[in-house]
């Protein structure tokens, strides 16, 4: 085949040198539930017309977030984004290398990505920043190991807040290192008492503000029994624009800061990519994970930018790398940074504002219909118990065209939460949405 040119003798060779008996014990990490029993159900065949019908069928079965009334959030927010910023990444000056190994011509690209890493820093009160992650989730995943090199611990106690795709990228990665990880129980309204869970062993502490639930949560008081017993305080956000209205994690005695900027910039793009936040305290910087770019001077004192520390497995010795994070999503990072410069911090306060506000509305008009609202403090993103299953209430709302939230059983399948809804409203929603919203829950329950 023209893009499979190895003979079976050639595989047989390269499995004989690796150690394997079949291509199927390199797959022996993955747990058997999570492999296809067989060939995923496709034609075998069909020509490029075909093709190109069978595959705009499907896509014509997508509802557009654009379309409906749509209240979808659970870690990927619909914001306005304004039509300047994709003119403005488009511009030649960061059309240089993808990644900025020589500076004399990437400067463009340095640039940006130091003014990013002072966006991050100041959004979130911490010292420094790096140039981003892959996204909120991989940069979470990080820190935890990150931690665990500060403390020379290897034992991480996660929120029940903590979005659940948050809290098994880190079981994941600690699965691999046998590092443990305690996650406490889904904590549908902040009541958790996680400060009775921290002890001598404990490297870290993840909590998530406002937690997957809509919850605003007070982290000084864990941040005080992580550093009493020796442990640190990772903060997590997965919505950016609360920044511009909740208390930054740096002020709450946050040790490492991580969270996904997609809402800043970003556009939802049927889920990615995305890009990941991550700061830290000055003298954690060489455990940081990923890039940082600096600012210095040339031979002839003119101003300019270079990589700074990149300490990655690329780079140096292996056993040396922080991370094997091989990249920085730039140019989310730079849609990101043009949004926010657009805004500016009084832009971003006021954003954060009506964001709160249309939630609020919303919440008041849930109540009035007779829907219970869980939260007791919330950004613009709350949950509700539905009558009966909140999926089937989903997809009926859908047939009316209201995209009504995340069903809190699409992430936590087996927690017994089936009731419970998930529902965010940014500024993008109108008075008219939220009456919508309002009409769609009563006929469906």
């Amino acid at each position: 085949m023209r893009y499979l040119p190895h003979t079976p003798q050639d595989r047989e060779d390269m499995l004989a040198k690796i150690g394997v008996a079949s291509i199927d014990d390199l797959f022996a990490d993955i747990p058997k539930d999570k492999l296809l029993p067989g060939l995923v159900d496709l034609p075998r065949r069909k020509s490029e017309m075909e093709v190109e019908r069978t595959l705009s069928a499907m896509a014509g079965r997508n509802v557009s977030a654009s379309s409906v009334a749509f209240f979808v959030g659970a870690g990927a927010y619909k914001h306005h984004v304004p039509a300047s910023v994709d003119h403005l990444i488009q511009r030649s000056e960061f059309l240089t290398s993808y990644t900025p190994y020589q500076p004399e011509i990437a400067q463009g690209t340095l640039q940006y990505l130091f003014e990013f890493q002072t966006q991050v820093a100041r959004l979130v009160a911490m010292d420094v920043a790096n140039a981003s992650m892959y996204d909120g989730s991989t940069g979470c995943g990080e820190a935890v190991l990150m931690a665990h090199r500060v403390t020379r611990r290897r034992k991480a106690l996660l929120s029940g807040g903590l979005h659940p795709h948050y809290a098994e990228v880190v079981r994941t990665l600690s699965d691999m290192a046998d590092d443990a990880v305690t996650t406490l129980p889904p904590d549908v309204q902040a009541q958790e008492d996680i400060v009775a869970q921290i002890d001598k062993e404990t490297s870290c502490v993840v909590v998530q503000s406002p937690d997957v639930f809509g919850n605003i949560r007070d982290l000084e008081p864990i941040a005080e029994a992580c550093h009493a017993n020796g442990a640190l305080l990772i903060a997590v956000f997965t919505e950016a624009v609360s920044l511009g209205l909740v208390k930054a994690p740096g002020e709450m005695g946050a040790d490492i800061v991580v969270g996904e900027g997609q809402s800043i910039g970003n556009a939802l793009n049927f889920g990615g990519p995305y890009v990941g936040l991550f700061a830290t305290r000055e003298k954690y910087i060489r455990q940081m994970p990923g890039r940082l770019c600096g600012e210095t001077v040339d031979a002839n004192g003119k101003r300019g930018f270079v990589l700074t520390l990149s300490t990655r497995e690329q780079h140096i010795r292996r056993e040396k790398a922080t991370s094997n994070i091989c990249t920085n999503s730039g140019l989310c990072a730079l849609a990101f940074s043009m949004h926010m410069t657009l805004l500016g911090g009084v832009g971003l306060k006021r954003l954060a504002r009506v964001n709160h506000a249309n939630a609020v509305k919303l919440a008041a008009l849930l109540e009035s219909a007779g829907v219970e609202v869980l939260n007791r403090t919330f950004f613009n993103e709350f949950t509700i118990r539905t009558k009966g299953d909140s999926a089937a209430a989903v997809e009926a709302m859908a047939q009316r065209g209201v995209l009504a939230g995340v069903p809190v059983s699409r992430l936590l399948p087996r927690a017994g939460l089936d009731d419970l809804l998930i529902v965010a409203n940014t500024e993008v929603n109108t008075d008219e949405d939220r009456t919508a919203f309002v009409s769609a829950i009563k006929a469906a329950q």
